[in-house]
């Protein structure tokens, strides 16, 4: 392991004080189940206690009269007992349910508030097995594990005191005997701990390939890698197992060396208490007595055993789960304090420049200014960084130098919240989830009424196809969209944009998955859309852009143009040659339809690819061009 990880890695007090939070929050409720275990243990030490006085008075004296008594006793202990060990299960099992409930939606929450390019640097499915498998092993803290680690040291020190009053040789003995296993006990958990934790981070990383795998499984597929896949995740699955069978190997042999002095102490009790009756010095009740109290004293401390090792699994997911509550969130920028009220929209880039990697620049001196209610479009080879530059218009990232203002507000500066809920996007591969038409659409505006939902997806066109489907706007369409075609999954993204109502809008290849007819039909909602919003625009078909108001040509991340598109077309420069070879492509389509369609240039943030920077390694289940389509 590096020493970069290392120091990222949380220490344990961090830990510890996150676990004695976590205790504090649910103190109530553990008192409550400590009190009732210890009813429950100190009712459960009545039956071995009588065995003394039944064998001593009432056989060895020939009291019978007691014989009443020490059943009612027994009895009535033992009832206790049931019903405190019922309402400890119930109480201490909603606690802990309710404690895992409760946590992870602060790590949820916490997870949605982190700037995008953690999620370019984390797997999905690791990030949901931090969230959803982690979480799950603070049940023992907040349920019955941490209250019987406390319940069992009572009841060891309560079998202690007894066992004193009647042998202090024996007990010292005993006692010497159980000094070695607590030495064994925590020389194990300090070795177990990492492993747990190594475990937990396999656990993830396999979720995370398994997600991938199956998010992605039409490319599998038309590559033949099922296979392929099969072969990584069962590497996978095998390091997991080595390490699954590591921690049961050091919970077994925890578990076999204090089933052993358990054994050993009981041999050495038999025999010296054997001495101690033909001594005189106990009776054969006091040292029966003695062997169960002994066991009343070493049980616990086997099942602490147990318990340990479960709490110790619970710090190395808490200690997974500090790494992510420990990343700042994007509203945490202590520049972040400026609010942001309704924008006009003017956006304006004042030398900005960016790279994912250092030494890598993807944007240099970047300068113009977008006037409210303008289209501003930006054409240019892929890897040229028009998606980047949208980026930063979106304050999904940050500038390493110059400033994106919005209304002459340093964007840097203001609440994100005020700022993006202005926005609206639609993108080149839109993300549709899995429920209803009308759920989608209304995604931007969760109240938006169902005459609204519907006259936005009138605009987009959606309509038509919606018209063939049994429930309408009802109909649920699948994960990522899956029952709908590129081109239907395309207008319900457009439908959301609408409804939203933005001061900015963001179209990155809007209309990619249309055919012409369609995308001359959506153009025209889009048109509607536009008026008196900023709009940004990202379009390889040029003929989309003809009315923008200023058209920026990227190329090696510098603006080389901009104009508008008859400016450009005058000039004679990239935007021509750009405008010509399309022109010549669109001709020979017209001339020979069907061919020539894949020619069509895709710029899916390629530029990151170039830059080093994240992306390009995620497996989609749909690229354009869908077959559904």
């Amino acid at each position: 392991m590096t020493e970069e990880k290392r120091k990222k890695r949380p220490k344990l007090d961090v830990v510890w004080r996150e676990a004695r939070e976590l205790i504090w929050t649910y103190r109530r409720r553990l008192l409550l189940g400590l009190g009732l275990l210890v009813i429950s243990r100190l009712s459960g030490m009545v039956l071995p206690a009588s065995t003394k006085f039944l064998i001593d008075d009432v056989i060895g004296g020939g009291r019978s009269e007691l014989l009443p008594w020490i059943a009612g006793a027994v009895g009535g202990a033992t009832i206790v007992q049931a019903g405190t060990g019922f309402l400890l299960a119930i109480l201490l099992g909603v606690a802990a349910q309710r404690a895992i409930n409760d946590f992870r939606l602060r790590v949820q929450q916490h997870v949605g508030m982190l700037p995008v390019r953690f999620f370019e640097e984390h797997k999905t499915g690791e990030l949901i097995s931090r969230i959803m498998t982690d979480a799950e092993g603070i049940r023992n803290l907040v349920g019955t594990g941490f209250v019987q680690l406390i319940g069992g040291t009572i009841t060891a020190a309560v079998a202690f005191v007894v066992l004193l009053w009647l042998n202090w040789r024996l007990t010292l003995l005993t006692l010497g005997m159980l000094m070695v296993f607590v030495v064994i006990m925590v020389f194990g958990f300090n070795r177990l701990r990492p492993i747990f934790r190594e475990r937990s981070r396999l656990n993830a990383e396999l979720t995370g390939r398994l997600n991938e795998a199956l998010g992605g499984i039409r490319v599998v597929k038309a590559y033949t890698a099922e296979r392929r896949e099969a072969r990584v995740f069962a590497r996978g699955a095998h390091r997991l197992l080595r390490k699954v069978a590591q921690t049961m190997v050091g919970v077994s042999a925890i578990t076999s060396l204090s089933g052993l002095l358990f054994s050993l102490a009981s041999l050495a009790v038999g025999i010296l208490g054997a001495r101690e009756v033909l001594a005189g010095r106990m009776t054969i009740g006091d040292i029966l007595m003695f062997v169960v109290f002994t066991g009343l004293m070493v049980t616990p401390l086997v099942q602490m055993a147990n318990i340990g090792t479960q709490i110790t699994e619970a710090f190395a997911g808490m200690d997974r789960i500090r790494e992510i509550l420990s990343q700042p969130t994007e509203d945490q920028d202590s520049r972040r304090r400026r609010r942001l009220g309704r924008v006009r929209g003017e956006v304006s880039f004042e030398d900005v420049s960016f790279e994912y990697k250092a030494g890598v620049p993807v944007l240099q001196q970047i300068s113009f200014e977008a006037p409210s209610g303008s289209t501003t479009a930006l054409v240019g080879p892929s890897g040229s960084g028009k998606s980047t530059l949208i980026a930063l218009a979106m304050a999904f990232r940050n500038p390493q130098s110059g400033r994106v203002l919005v209304d002459g507000v340093d964007l840097s500066e203001v609440r994100l919240r005020d700022y993006r809920s202005q926005l609206a996007v639609v993108l080149q591969d839109d993300f549709l989830f899995d429920g209803t038409l009308a759920e989608n659409i209304a995604y931007s505006r969760p109240a938006s009424s169902r005459d609204a939902i519907e006259r936005a997806g009138r605009l987009a066109r959606c309509d038509e196809f919606v018209a063939e489907f049994a429930e309408g706007y009802d109909t649920v369409i699948g994960e990522r969209g899956v029952k709908l075609s590129g081109g239907q999954r395309q207008r319900v993204a457009i439908a959301r944009a609408m409804l939203a109502d933005p001061r900015i809008l963001i179209l990155d290849e809007a209309t990619s998955s249309l055919d012409s007819e369609n995308e001359a039909r959506i153009q025209e909602g889009l048109r509607e859309l536009k008026k008196g919003r900023t709009t940004f625009v990202i379009a390889h078909r040029l003929s989309t852009i003809r009315n923008a108001d200023q058209i920026l040509v990227l190329k090696d991340g510098r603006i080389v143009e901009r104009g508008t598109h008859a400016e450009l077309l005058a000039a004679g420069g990239v935007y021509r040659r750009l405008h010509d070879q399309q022109f010549h492509l669109e001709s020979d389509r017209f001339l020979n339809p069907g061919e020539g369609d894949e020619l069509e240039e895709d710029d899916e943030e390629s530029e990151e690819d170039a830059a080093g920077g994240p992306g390009g390694a995620s497996l989609l289940p749909f690229g354009r061009g869908s077959s559904r389509d």
